[in-house]
């Protein structure tokens, strides 16, 4: 279950710097989840700097954050970001 405050890891390093950084994100809110209004489906979290700060707020879909690095038949992620452990 997707709840704020819960911190999030990309699956691949961002292709915008070349030391293979992986970009951090933590859940700032969750939706209502009533189906078939604008928004259904989608959380807001914002980007997370290597000093802990929070910046980039913006809305992404709930089905691009994972619990785990694998899919159900234990093939890697390639997309989307893994919940980091411990939480």
């Amino acid at each position: 279950m997707i709840k704020p405050g819960q911190t999030y890891l990309a699956v691949k390093p961002s292709e915008a710097r070349p030391d293979k950084h992986f970009i951090r994100i933590k859940v700032v809110g969750v939706g209502p989840g009533i189906p078939g209004i604008w928004g259904y489906g989608k959380v807001d979290v914002v980007t997370l700097t290597a000093d802990g700060r929070e910046v980039r707020r913006r809305s992404i879909e709930a089905s691009q954050l994972h619990a785990t690095a694998t899919t159900r038949d234990g093939q890697h992620r390639r997309t989307g970001y893994v919940l980091e452990a411990g939480q």
